[in-house]
């Protein structure tokens, strides 16, 4: 089986973000949740402090002011030109998505391409509060074993924080843009691939 992470490997960009600015296109009120916000990305980022977590549930307050359902399934429909040429090329049946990215959004673009394994951060839609901690790290290692077992063939990210997931792949790779690229990999190598 083959493991993809989402954000900047099979869609360019990052969708959260991509949400959150179509949403204040749509709600410009949402706006106001923007000091906080900006108070919550220092104090995790800056001074340490806090979780992930705790800064996203911050930053997910902006679903009690939009029409979830709706402005998801809109969104994907201008949105889904993002995901990238090579992935749908290559993609299998059972390949797995695991991403930081929160389920409800990642779900209905996954339906649509149908891919039937998806691991994402548990997002109350509604309220923004997380059921368990942001799939990230070592963190998605964890629920890969625990949800899917076995071994993974390939696996495919553009960052290192994923590290752990590409320790465990009998192959590793990548993705800059649109290309797969030779990267070396402090412990086990990634490998390279050109398209």
């Amino acid at each position: 089986m083959n493991v993809y992470d989402f954000d900047k490997t099979i869609y360019a960009g990052d969708s959260t973000a991509h949400f959150y600015l179509f949403s204040l296109r749509r709600h410009p009120s949402i706006i106001k949740y923007s000091p906080s916000l900006l108070k919550a990305v220092l104090k995790f980022y800056l001074f340490k402090k806090g979780t992930k977590t705790d800064m996203k549930e911050i930053m997910f307050r902006f679903l009690l002011k939009i029409n979830p359902e709706k402005d998801i399934k809109d969104f994907w429909d201008t949105h889904e030109k993002n995901i990238k040429g090579w992935y749908l090329e290559q993609k299998k049946d059972d390949d797995i998505i695991i991403s930081a990215s929160p389920e409800f959004l990642l779900k209905p673009i996954c339906e649509r391409l149908k891919i039937k394994n998806l691991t994402a951060s548990r997002v109350d839609v509604h309220t923004g509060k997380y059921s368990g901690i942001n799939c990230h790290g070592k963190e998605k290692v964890r629920l890969f074993y625990e949800l899917y077992g076995g071994e993974i063939d390939e696996f495919y990210s553009d960052s290192h924080s994923d590290d752990p997931l590409a320790e465990i792949s009998k192959k590793a790779f990548i993705v800059k843009g649109n290309r797969i690229e030779n990267h070396n990999h402090p412990s086990n190598g990634w490998f390279a691939r050109g398209l």
